[in-house]
């Protein structure tokens, strides 16, 4: 057994156990509540351990699979979020040619890019020239109402959940001596750190939780849980340099990066759905909302990650 495939077991078996113990404490929680009415903190609470299993397992058969499993989990990901998004514009039936063309085009052609290894136009194909024919497109179907309303919200859906979700698997393609065919360990200490970020801003939040942070925005986050859970997923990260190219103080400074941006991340996208009067961006995964709702932290933290890494660490 490989190195990398020896740090990967002991990455999921770590996950394995965790969850097995939040499991438990979730199942005791559940029987004491027998023969009274149902919490529901903890109903939520156990659905989103169930959910965490589910995620976990496609995480890890797409990490088995290698570099295809990676790409177009990322790629169904942000075709899922893609659709969340824009659900919430105020796009028109003169819009659906766009539309065709971010879902059916862009978003192919953008992971595609990564698949193929091909930095320079995976970096701007989307910020240059999808972000300019878009509004070609749009004008050419004659509807002028609330035109740069339209088009600014399909090609801000697009920047966030297409550009910035594809920087997670462009980790792949990152060339660091002394690191060759282990990234897809990149993108664990990623998504491991921001979703223990969120985790931890939760538990600490209930725990000493007093002061609301963003209450217009958020009424749930508070100082205290945003502090304790910054600083637990810095030490986490930390925690894991043995599966990084990073030592152990620079697997802490990136998770404070990353785990600041996550937390920063969550707080633009909830503006954004506050704005558009709902509170979750969906409801496809039990306990947890929708796949934005999964993926915001991650979609403000990972270009940042891919760029510093590029640009610190790579030949």
């Amino acid at each position: 057994m490989t190195e990398y495939q020896t740090n990967l077991l002991t990455l999921f078996g770590g996950l394995a156990v965790v969850l097995i113990i939040a499991s438990t404490i979730g199942y005791m929680l559940a029987r004491r509540q027998t023969g009274s009415e149902p919490n529901p903190v903890i109903e939520n609470l156990n659905a989103r351990i169930n959910a965490w299993w589910v995620m976990i397992g496609v995480i890890g058969l797409a990490f088995i699979w290698g570099r295809p499993g990676v790409v177009i989990l990322f790629g169904l990901l942000s075709f899922a979020a893609l659709r969340e998004f824009v659900s919430l514009t105020n796009t028109r039936r003169a819009d659906h040619l766009v539309l065709a063309m971010v879902f059916y085009v862009v978003l192919p052609l953008q992971f595609y890019f990564i698949w193929i290894d091909w930095y320079g136009m995976f970096s701007i194909f989307i910020p240059v020239y999808a972000y300019l024919f878009m509004p070609i497109l749009a004008v050419l179907r004659g509807e002028t109402k609330n035109f740069l309303i339209r088009i600014a919200e399909v090609q801000w859906a697009l920047m966030i959940t297409v550009y910035c979700v594809s920087h997670v698997p462009a980790l792949l393609s990152l060339d660091i001596p002394g690191y060759e065919g282990q990234n897809i360990l990149l993108i664990a200490f990623l998504v491991l750190v921001v979703q223990s970020s969120d985790v931890l801003q939760y538990i600490w939040g209930k725990l000493a939780g007093k002061r609301k942070i963003a209450p217009k925005l958020s009424p749930s986050k508070t100082v205290e849980g945003f502090v304790g859970g910054v600083l637990s997923a810095t030490l986490v990260g930390a925690s894991l340099w043995w599966m990084t190219p990073f030592n152990f103080w620079q697997a802490g400074l990136l998770a404070f990066i990353i785990a600041l941006l996550g937390f920063f991340g969550g707080l633009v996208m909830s503006a954004i759905k506050r704005d558009r009067g709902v509170k979750d961006w969906g409801q496809m995964i039990a306990g947890h909302g929708g796949f934005i709702d999964r993926l915001d932290s991650v979609i403000f933290s990972a270009p940042i990650f891919f760029h510093i890494v590029r640009y610190f660490w790579t030949v």
